[in-house]
């Protein structure tokens, strides 16, 4: 490796490290309550940064850097890419909510969005145990503050409580699982620890002990069941706009988190690990359904809706072994993949339109306060309505073929119980079509509240309508994304 290949895997880190310092000291100046100058400062970085990552995954081939602990892949710059668009559209919705809401008096909130940010792309590049696990804690740690904002907000304050805590103990575990994986392999990089692995002289116990810490740390910021205590109480007690920043973007990290450790680092162990995901996928997805059946509260309904929703990733990176064949690996982590990134494109929509919905005073996260708002705003509803039918499963939309790729997926791994997995999935999923065609009815056939007219930004209003039509649009052509996710996929599998 020459010296200076190595700054390459970081230049979009470097921007927006320093963008960010740039972006905090500036804002010191800015007289406008809407924070104008801070919010195209911020918008601007972010889109040099996206198109800096669409660049590098559609041209470079993989990179390593800083002595082999980060790695610059096609996977992890789509990634990096999607995440950012994510912020972007989280920064449109959500600006305005938090100008109600005087979040907006310092710019802490654009500040704590783009180190979360960054720590979502060090997660995502990291080759090593200890850069993925500093990418994780600056992602976290900034996602605290970001909870805590409204200082003077009991609820969030009391969420802010409950993800600090619950926070640690997962990082915790994590952290726990990979000092015994580093006591067993003797080394911190996942290249390193993938050869010891498969050589097979290191004691099949010690690695399955570190493994359980390093799976439970996972399941905790996936929100898997029984770890998925923390997200209805943080999706609910949080800020909206912050709880869109938090169910959004992060799943595209946590989802190459696990990549990284589990395929990239673990493979060798895929036998042991795809058995703890069979549990937590079927406890997920059962409990996610059955809780967010009772919810009357739609940010508690939603965070139940992802529990169950992360129980179909996991289902998709379960099927990747067969027998120790890993030909099917590329099939279900790019199905995996396909899955979190369409989920993301689906929460944005659905979170975008109750951004909307809430007025100074006002919060708009009761289901019943969506009553009859095809009569106030079809364009709104319609929008709330395709990103529901789509996390429902509904065809045409792209939830339905996310669904589909992962099931097709598991049930290509041929095992008996994959089947009856596939099965169990489907009627979770028929449950789960009850709450969301439930919000989509008050929304149709209610009585509403207020005759009130929806008002909204131009910006929002675009931004809205782009992100309805792309879940419908991809839903009708899902052939590129997947195509995209399956490369990408391929590529991080054959370094």
């Amino acid at each position: 490796m020459m010296h200076n290949f190595n700054w390459v895997t970081a230049y979009p880190e470097i921007v927006l490290l320093v963008m960010t310092c740039v972006i905090t000291l500036v804002d010191l100046w800015v007289k406008s309550p809407m924070r104008t100058v801070t919010y195209v400062l911020t918008m601007l970085t972010l889109a040099v940064v996206a198109a800096l990552e669409a660049f590098y995954a559609s041209s470079n081939g993989t990179v390593y850097g800083f002595g082999h602990m980060v790695v610059s892949d096609a996977m992890g710059n789509w990634l990096k890419c999607f995440a950012t668009l994510a912020v972007m559209a989280s920064l449109v919705y959500g600006r305005p909510y938090a100008f109600d809401r005087q979040m907006l008096t310092g710019g802490e909130f654009f500040s704590l969005s783009l180190l979360a940010l960054l720590g979502m792309f060090v997660m995502i590049s990291g080759n090593n145990f200890l850069v993925l696990y500093l990418g994780l804690e600056l992602l976290t740690l900034s996602s605290y503050a970001l909870v805590a904002l409204r200082r003077d907000h009991g609820d969030a304050t009391e969420a802010a409580m409950k993800y600090f805590v619950l926070g640690a103990l997962a990082s915790g575990f994590l952290l726990y699982g990979l000092s015994m994986l580093y006591g067993a392999t003797g080394s911190l990089d996942l290249t390193a620890v993938f050869a010891a692995v498969a050589s097979g002289h290191i004691k099949h116990q010690v690695l399955v002990l570190g493994l359980v810490f390093v799976v439970c740390g996972l399941a905790f910021k996936l929100g898997a069941a029984p770890f998925h205590m923390w997200v209805p109480d943080v999706y609910q007690g949080a800020p909206t706009a912050v709880t869109l920043m938090i169910a959004a973007a992060p799943k595209l990290a946590a989802f190459a988190l696990m990549m990284r450790l589990l395929v990239d680092g673990l493979l060798p162990l895929a036998i042991d690990w795809q058995q703890m995901m069979v549990v937590l996928a079927v406890v997920t997805l059962a409990v996610g359904n059955f809780s967010a059946i009772a919810q009357s509260n739609l940010k508690r309904m939603l965070a139940f809706s992802t529990i169950a929703q992360m129980g179909f990733v996991l289902i998709g990176m379960l099927s990747g072994v067969t027998h120790g064949n890993t030909m099917a690996g590329a099939n279900a982590y790019s199905s995996a993949m396909f899955y979190m990134v369409t989920y993301v494109l689906t929460t944005l929509g659905v979170f975008g339109v109750i951004l909307l919905l809430a007025r100074e005073g006002f919060e708009s996260e009761e289901i019943a306060d969506l009553a009859g708002l095809n009569q106030r705003s079809p364009l709104y509803a319609g929008v709330m309505a395709i990103c529901l039918f789509s996390l429902a499963g509904v065809p045409p939309l792209v939830g339905f073929f996310a669904k589909l790729s992962v099931l097709q997926a598991l049930v290509a791994s041929g095992q008996t119980s994959a089947l009856v997995l596939a099965v169990f999935a489907v009627m979770m999923s028929l449950v789960g079509a009850f709450y969301y065609l439930r919000v989509i009815k008050v929304m149709y056939f209610d009585a509403p509240l207020t005759a009130a007219t929806v008002v909204a930004d131009t910006q929002v209003r675009v931004v809205l309508t782009i992100n309805g039509a792309l879940v419908l649009l991809l839903g009708l052509m899902p052939g590129g994304l997947m195509s995209l996710c399956a490369n990408a996929v391929v590529q991080a599998l054959g370094t």
